[in-house]
């Protein structure tokens, strides 16, 4: 294949996975880490209203397309399983209650969630919730 043939699947890849998640792919970024002989992606998603981004998941693949492909086998077969939590916080030094909501195993994934690429110091957590399940 081709560098453009595999920067056309993953622009295409890419595209469905924000499609399935009804997300806009400007609030979507895909951060690649080559290491050795595998890909990492970190999805990350950026919330419109408050301008902040959060982890979404990670997977690793042995390319850039193996992992897309496994981000969206896990969108489409285990993201709808996992708990939903919120989690409401402020910015130190702001004075503005946010809400966030996250899927993940438990409240500890969460918040792994909520701090990837975060000074810890620079954010107060208020509270996390497990939502009931509809």
């Amino acid at each position: 294949m081709t560098r453009t043939d595999q920067n056309v699947e993953t622009a295409k890849y890419q595209k469905d996975i924000a499609s399935r998640l009804g997300i806009d792919s400007d609030n979507l970024i895909f951060n690649y880490k080559q290491k050795n002989e595998t890909v990492r992606l970190d999805l990350v998603t950026v919330n419109p209203k408050h301008e902040q981004s959060f982890l979404f998941h990670t997977v690793t693949g042995t390319d850039k397309i193996d992992a897309l492909k496994k981000m969206l086998e896990y969108i489409e077969k285990h993201y709808h399983n996992e708990s939903s939590l919120t989690v409401q916080w402020i910015k130190i030094g702001e004075n503005k209650l946010h809400t966030s909501y996250f899927r993940a195993q438990n409240m500890y994934e969460a918040l792994d969630k909520f701090y990837y690429g975060r000074d810890l110091g620079q954010y107060k957590i208020f509270s996390i919730a497990l939502n009931p399940v509809s």
